[in-house]
C-alpha cells in the first residue's frame, strides 16, 4: 500500500494480498440481496465512447454499506497485448463526513466481482449435481470463472472454447480441461460461461441441453451479443432490471422478458422453476465494486471490521 498526496493508494498487488474469493462470493450476495431490496443507492452506469481508440470509459458510484465511485476503461483492442482490456480505479469516502477514504487499483476488483457474482448465480441456479462446465473464452474472465465456479460446484469436466484453438488448448491444459469446438463444449455442458468479445452470438439456444445454466459476462457494447434468440427465450436473471435493459446486448437484441433479478432470488422473493433452462445475463453494477472495495479496506486494517 502506498500514499499518494496523503490518501492511502491500494495498488493490484496490495488488493491481491487480502482480496479472497471464498469471502468476495458472500460479500456480492449481500450486495445483489441489498440492491434488490432498495438499500444501495446507484444511478446507471455513464458510459462515453472513446470513438477515435474504439474503448469505452464509465463512471460507476454507490452508496450503500460505503460510498464510492469506479472509473472504469474497457479497451477490446488491447486484448492479446501486454495491456489488459479493463482497467480501473475505485474512489471510497467515509460515510459519516464525506471526507476520501482510500484510492485502490480496481482492474483486480472488476475481475475477481465479476466470477464471485456468476458463482452466487451458479449457486442459486444450476442442478446441484452439476458436474460438466463449458468456458467460451481464453482470456483472463475465462480462467477466473473457473477458479470461482468451483467453490460452488464439484466439476468433473471443463470444456473450453476460444477463436483461438491455442489459447484455447493452452487454458484447458492449465486448468485441467479438453479444448473443444464451442458446439461440443456446450452440448454436454450442465454451466455455461460466455466470457468474449464477441459482436455477434457465439452461443446458440439449439446447443443447450434442459436444465442447463448458462452466465454470459462478455460484453463489448449495447448493440453487441453472445448469446442467440433461442438461448435468450430460456429463464433470463440479471443483476439489475435498468441497467441489463440498457447495456446488454443480449437483452436488447432479442426482446427477452426478465424474470428476476438475481438479488430477488437469492432473498426468496423470486423463484425459478426447478429443472428451468437459466440464462444470467451479466453486465455488472456499482454495488458489487462497491462491496469488493469494502471487503478489501477490511482486511487491509483502513476501516475497522
Amino acid at each position: 500500500m502506498r500514499r499518494q498526496a496523503g490518501l492511502p493508494f491500494l495498488d493490484e498487488e496490495a488488493v491481491r494480498a487480502v482480496l479472497d474469493m471464498d469471502e468476495l462470493i458472500p460479500a456480492v450476495e449481500r450486495a445483489l440481496v441489498d440492491y434488490s431490496a432498495g438499500r444501495v443507492v446507484q444511478p446507471e452506469r455513464h458510459i462515453l465512447e472513446v470513438a477515435a481508440h474504439g474503448g469505452f470509459l464509465a463512471s460507476m458510484p454507490a452508496v450503500g454499506d460505503g460510498v464510492g465511485v469506479k472509473l472504469v476503461t474497457v479497451y477490446p483492442g488491447n486484448a492479446g497485448s501486454a495491456i489488459p482490456t479493463h482497467q480501473a480505479l475505485m474512489l471510497m469516502f467515509r460515510p459519516a463526513t464525506g471526507a476520501p477514504l482510500a484510492l485502490l487499483d480496481a482492474r483486480l476488483i472488476t475481475e475477481m466481482r465479476t466470477s464471485a457474482v456468476s458463482a452466487a448465480a451458479t449457486r442459486a441456479l444450476a442442478a446441484e449435481d452439476a458436474r460438466v462446465l463449458a468456458i467460451l473464452g481464453t482470456g483472463v474472465q475465462a480462467r477466473t470463472h473457473v477458479d470461482a465456479l468451483r467453490r460452488v460446484r464439484h466439476f468433473e469436466e471443463v470444456h473450453v472454447w476460444g477463436r483461438s484453438e491455442e489459447k484455447a488448448r493452452r487454458l484447458a491444459d492449465e486448468i485441467g480441461g479438453v479444448a473443444t469446438s464451442a458446439e461440443a463444449a456446450v452440448r454436454e455442458a450442465d454451466v455455461v460461461v460466455t466470457a468474449t468479445s464477441a459482436i455477434e452470438p457465439i452461443l446458440r439456444g439449439a446447443w443447450l441441453k434442459p436444465g442447463a445454466h448458462v452466465n454470459a459476462v462478455g460484453w463489448n457494447g449495447a448493440s453487441a451479443r453472445e448469446l442467440d434468440d433461442g438461448a435468450m427465450s430460456h429463464v433470463v436473471v440479471v443483476e439489475s432490471r435498468a441497467g441489463t435493459a440498457r447495456d446488454s446486448g443480449n437483452l436488447r437484441g432479442s426482446g427477452a422478458a426478465i424474470h428476476a433479478e438475481i438479488g430477488e432470488i437469492l432473498a426468496g422473493t423470486k423463484s425459478v422453476e426447478r429443472g428451468a433452462t437459466t440464462i444470467f445475463d451479466s453486465v455488472g453494477m456499482a454495488a458489487e465494486d462497491l462491496a469488493a472495495a469494502g471487503l478489501v479496506l477490511r482486511r487491509a486494517g483502513i476501516v475497522a471490521e
